[in-house]
């Protein structure tokens, strides 16, 4: 009985070895594409929170496709420095009309008023 067990089953790993190597006329199964960025970042407007986080990086054999991710993180450092030098931009706009307005005359006296004080 323990000869006919080991007699079928080097017929079935046989079997299953050759189907698996390419035992008959059958096609040799296709290239897979590859996984491409399916939504990027829109062009057309700046990057919003909604967008992050909707982002799904496609996956490569050995992890995250380098090139895709540095694209999606050099997108983003543009728009953050874009956004820093927007927010300091405005923020100086705003001390020196501050300064201007804590250093000028009244603005609510009349021109030929004269002050009380």
């Amino acid at each position: 009985m323990f000869l006919f067990l080991l007699i079928a089953m080097v017929v079935v790993v046989a079997a299953v070895t050759l189907a698996v190597v390419g035992g008959g006329d059958s096609a040799v199964l296709p290239e897979a594409a590859p996984e491409r960025l399916v939504d990027p970042l829109p062009v057309s407007r700046p990057v919003g929170r909604a967008d992050v986080e909707a982002l799904r990086l496609p996956v490569g054999a050995r992890g995250y496709r380098m090139a895709e991710v540095d694209d999606v993180l050099s997108r983003l450092g543009a728009e953050l420095a874009e956004r820093d030098a927007r927010i300091a931009e405005l923020e100086s706009a705003l001390a020196g009309a501050q300064a201007t307005a804590v250093s000028s005359p009244d603005l609510f006296k009349k021109p030929g008023e004269e002050s009380d004080r």
